[in-house]
């Protein structure tokens, strides 16, 4: 056998093998787990209450930042103070970007707030309103660093701040969110984002995302189109009304933002916003359609 023959088959080989790697590689959607997502809320939620500039929430913080680098993202703070009903709060919104990304132009936002509304008669943890949107986009991370291609074109953002300490309003309420839209318009790097998902309140047992009408409407169809794909359409529908929620200020300085939210969880703001009213499935079901629309619509 001659040698360039010998390297033309062993080339062969490389290839064979290589193509056969990429089939046995599992879809990403497939990859995620509900049960780990559930084990970080019940982290977060064992900290108890978490309102912005509490003991709690620099706990919630630590623990944050720890998941997000065992998995190979790089974590900066984004610190700020502001004046709230309550006197000046500090807040700190987390910004990941996976491993030595650089890059500013094409990225997709997924975000969530870690904070926990403040409520002076009842002890409010925030299982579901807070924790499960946070335990997913942990378990996301983890899951997005098995593809580095993909996951150089995430930044992930942990919002301060979301709940107002009254009501929602101008000046009080998505603290966090606002805060970055106006860094990002300041700086005209808004653009760089081509678009975003946010996730609040996803971990209902008896789950049905509501999507309000103030998401954009090309996202919004690909999530459902995405639903639709792994036959999950049920679990997902509109809502009659627009919500005020982080994804409001992201949309006013440009980037498309679509808000997945049940916002018809029947324990919003009560202390049974508890652990036991939340499940492994329904994280597992919002994971797998946002991984889904990420590997085979959003960059498409």
């Amino acid at each position: 056998m001659s040698v360039s023959l010998g390297r033309a088959i062993l080339f062969c080989i490389c290839l064979i093998v290589a193509g056969r790697a990429r089939a046995a590689r599992p879809k990403l959607w497939t990859e995620i787990s509900g049960e780990k997502a559930l084990a970080h809320v019940q982290r977060l939620v064992d900290f108890g209450p978490r309102p912005a500039g509490s003991e709690a929430i620099e706990k919630s913080r630590s623990y944050i930042k720890q998941e997000l680098k065992s998995s190979g993202w790089n974590v900066s703070e984004q610190q700020f103070t502001e004046n709230t009903p309550r006197g000046p709060i500090r807040f700190v919104n987390l910004i990941a970007r996976f491993g030595n990304n650089a890059t500013l132009d094409g990225l997709f936002l997924l975000c969530s707030h870690y904070d926990t509304k403040v409520f002076d008669t009842f002890r409010f943890v925030g299982a579901n309103d807070g924790g499960s949107s946070t335990g997913l986009l942990l378990e996301l991370a983890r899951v997005l660093a098995e593809q580095p291609r993909l996951a150089e074109k995430i930044e992930l953002a942990f919002f301060d701040g979301e709940e107002a300490f009254e009501n929602f309003s101008d000046i009080d309420g998505i603290y966090g969110s606002r805060h970055f839209a106006h860094g990002l318009a300041q700086s005209a790097t808004a653009k760089s984002f081509r678009g975003g998902i946010l996730f609040d309140m996803i971990g209902d047992r008896f789950l049905k995302v509501t999507v309000p009408p103030n998401s954009p409407p090309n996202i919004a169809r690909d999530i459902f189109a995405s639903a639709g794909a792994l036959n999950l359409r049920n679990y997902f529908t509109y809502l009659d009304q627009d919500v005020t929620d982080d994804h409001t200020t992201l949309n006013a300085v440009g980037i498309p933002v679509i808000d997945l939210i049940d916002f018809r969880f029947n324990y919003w703001h009560t202390a049974d916003d508890t652990i036991d009213k939340i499940s492994a499935q329904a994280l597992q079901i919002v994971g797998s359609v946002a991984l889904y629309y990420l590997s085979e619509i959003a960059f498409k």
